[in-house]
């Protein structure tokens, strides 16, 4: 029996894939699809696929710009209920001859929508609503035959609604979690207006990911890049269920790990039953991110880097194939769609160099997010320390040095970091969290210490709660473990004399600061 499925076009919006997410959360199978699809590749979809409802993603672009991203009106026309999300809500009210316009005042953040009508997509949420916004161009006016269910101060038609046909737009972004009854209206979506049924489960995943990986390597060798995180790991087990000894785990060392971690990594897969080997590469990294401060040019460098080695990895075992744990925030933040904007280049997506000596890069995870590879991890049985490590990026401290990179301001930063880490896991802190780190400053600063003036560095902390990282809420650490924190830092690391708390969201900022 063909899964129920809701399909999802893609105009390049940041939460694309956070749709997808949202809607699986609710055992709905998804499927992503480009903005341009036509009527012919949907049929081909509807083959395997019991496509139950359509959804319009948002995007950066404006339906005014030329080259904007359109929906073929074929698909418009399609007997199943359509969902418009921001970008996806502005389409539809242009083509079926609604007023949009550019606002006066863009929304960028919470806002409060009041609902006119509390029906339909909108059944059962409150006359006022929290709800997340990010937009420039604004509904005016609904197209004929639609009614307004919803508007905030800024936006008079936030949501709406056709009066013959399953058809809706929403504004706002009810994928994101700071949304508050954003869930609500997917599941009015899915269950009241789409008839769907509850036949998903991300676990079902293992099974097609190992033949996936099996019928792109086939009986070749190949190496998968381990850095001990959980995305790495998840990959590494999958991959050695699908290739046996055909696999090496190849874990790089490249100076830029936190205080001990090397140590730790290879101590945990020594356990396994794997060729594992650890490439001591320190100084050719450092050497090739002397003098570079741009946060581009390390990633892109880094991401070079990270495939020579492992080039050099797959000659010493014959290995034509590179594995990695590549997720879907990764690909997103790097702008690999049409029509998606880059946030920044991810050392393993974007930052690899465009000559590579490997028949095929494979990234079986790389349509998931950071809470399903989790899922995935505790079924094929990884253990705490793996599947419970904190997010670490690729390029290591290297993206939490700001500005140029030195030995020196790697110990620096080590030293800060493991004070964070400590403090935060002795106090009990660290269980809700998603990432809690230290980030090394490019300015400097005065202070007084032992009664004398002092000139040197700032730290940053930052530490924050998440569900999947494509948004993320600082965390409201209580102020004697902040207040422990920068008290040992400045005590024990002589270079600092001020210590930062970072109070900025995702969005606007990133969890990263580079």
């Amino acid at each position: 029996m063909k899964l129920d499925t809701i399909l999802i076009l893609d105009f390049g919006g940041q939460y694309c894939h956070l749709i997808g997410r949202r809607i699986r959360e609710n055992n709905v199978y998804t499927e992503i699809a480009p903005y341009d699809i036509s009527k012919k590749d949907f049929e081909k979809i509807s083959q395997n696929f019991n496509v139950k409802g359509l959804v319009l993603s948002g995007g950066p672009s404006s339906v005014y710009e030329k080259n904007a991203p359109r929906v073929p009106e074929e698909i418009l026309e399609l007997k199943i209920p359509i969902l418009g999300l921001c970008y996806g809500h502005q389409l539809i009210a242009y083509l079926l001859r609604g007023k949009v316009k550019t606002a006066e005042k863009k929304e960028y953040g919470l806002s409060l929508a009041t609902l006119k009508k509390p029906l339909a997509i909108l059944k059962g949420l409150k006359k006022k609503e929290k709800i997340w916004m990010s937009h420039g161009d604004t509904v005016f006016s609904p197209p004929p035959g639609f009614e307004t269910l919803a508007s905030t101060k800024n936006c008079p038609v936030a949501a709406f609604r056709s009066k013959k046909k399953p058809i809706f737009g929403i504004q706002w972004h009810p994928e994101v979690a700071h949304t508050e009854s954003g869930n609500k209206t997917f599941k009015n979506f899915l269950f009241e207006i789409c008839k769907c049924r509850k036949d998903w489960q991300p676990v079902n995943l293992i099974k097609n990911l190992v033949a996936e990986i099996k019928k792109m390597v086939g009986k070749e060798r190949a190496i998968v890049a381990l850095s001990g995180g959980i995305d790495s790991s998840v990959a590494t087990v999958l991959a050695a269920i699908a290739l046996g000894r055909n696999l090496t785990a190849v874990f790089v060392d490249h100076g830029l790990m936190r205080e001990n971690e090397s140590r730790q990594v290879r101590e945990t897969f020594k356990k396994f039953d794997l060729n594992f080997i650890v490439m001591q590469e320190k100084n050719r990294f450092l050497k090739k991110l002397k003098g570079v401060k741009s946060p581009e040019r390390k990633r892109k460098i880094i991401g070079n880097e990270f495939i020579r080695v492992f080039e050099k990895a797959a000659r010493r075992v014959k290995a034509n194939y590179l594995v990695q744990g590549t997720i879907y925030p990764d690909r997103i933040e790097s702008g690999y769609a049409r029509k998606s904007e880059k946030i920044k280049t991810h050392h393993n997506v974007a930052g690899l160099p465009t000559k590579i000596k490997f028949k095929g890069i494979v990234e079986p995870l790389q349509d998931l997010y950071k809470d399903e590879v989790r899922l995935l991890a505790k079924k094929i049985g990884l253990p705490k320390e793996i599947l419970f490590r904190q997010p670490f990026p690729g390029p290591g401290l290297a993206v939490r040095i700001i500005g140029e990179v030195t030995g020196k301001k790697i110990k620096i930063l080590k030293k800060a970091d493991k004070i964070v880490r400590e403090e935060i896991e002795r106090w009990n802190f660290g269980k809700n969290l998603w990432q809690y780190f230290a980030v090394l400053l490019d300015t400097k600063t005065t202070g007084v210490k032992g009664d004398k003036r002092a000139y040197g560095q700032i730290i940053a902390l930052r530490v924050v709660e998440s569900r999947e990282a494509m948004t993320a809420n600082f965390a409201k650490v209580p102020y004697q473990i902040l207040e422990k924190i920068s008290t040992r830092i400045v005590n024990e690391i002589p270079e600092v004399v001020r210590v930062v708390y970072d109070i900025t969201h995702k969005p606007p900022s990133t969890i990263e600061w580079e």
